[in-house]
């Protein structure tokens, strides 16, 4: 009987921690991984007003590159990993010093959330480059997400933004698309719900070493 309680309540705990929590506010979660706070933006702070006028220019710029120069790719969700180079380009034409964000150790890492740390009188500010297209714009396909890590790359209080663009086919090229931009937007993720939905994992010790892991049926050479 006292087995059968222990499974019983060992079944809701990990029925609990398999339950996806869904529409968790984008600030508090940074807050809570990171100790420091997403800074909503103020339109009516004209310091921030100023900010958002340069960060047009910068994304029509960047946009015009783009299409200038096409992006060729032979699948459509490789397109976004081709667009921060035009974007930090675009910065440092406006001065805006772009680079790689660094975690707490100072080592600077190009995978993860954010894309670009950029400085805007001399205040730091964070920066994330997207891409979608009017077929998906209204879908609840994932376009954003990230993991907590121990160099998580966000270490200042800040606004965070996005530049999104409306990426489109307009030709094709050895056997490959020609993507090119019609539109594009400027987000700020303060209020962004995100979803959490939890995994289990292993690795490749306990699948293949035999302690605590699967079972080897058969195997040989070739």
């Amino acid at each position: 009987m006292k087995d059968e309680k222990y499974v019983s309540k060992l079944e809701n705990v990990i029925k609990q921690m398999l339950t996806p929590l869904k529409d968790i506010p984008f600030n508090l979660v940074i807050e809570h991984l990171t100790g420091k706070k997403v800074i909503p933006f103020n339109a009516n702070n004209p310091e921030d007003e100023e900010l958002l006028e340069v960060l047009k220019k910068v994304a029509l710029k960047a946009g015009k590159k783009i299409n200038e120069d096409g992006i060729i790719s032979a699948r459509a969700n490789e397109v976004g990993n081709y667009i921060e180079n035009f974007v930090k380009s675009a910065l440092s034409e406006y001065h805006l010093n772009p680079d790689v964000p660094a975690g707490k150790s100072g080592k600077k890492k190009a995978m993860g959330y954010p894309d670009i740390i950029f400085y805007y009188k001399n205040k730091p500010y964070y920066l994330e480059c997207k891409t979608y297209n009017q077929v998906n714009i209204g879908t609840t396909q994932r376009s954003f997400y990230f993991s907590p890590s121990e160099e998580f790359k966000v270490i200042y209080d800040t606004h965070h933004f996005v530049i999104s663009y409306e990426m489109y086919i307009s030709g094709r090229k050895d056997n490959k698309n020609i993507y090119k931009c019609n539109h594009w937007k400027i987000l700020s993720l303060e209020s962004l719900s995100l979803d959490v939905k939890h995994e289990f994992n292993s690795d490749n010790q306990r699948m293949y070493s035999g302690k605590d892991g699967a079972i080897l049926l058969a195997e040989g050479g070739v």
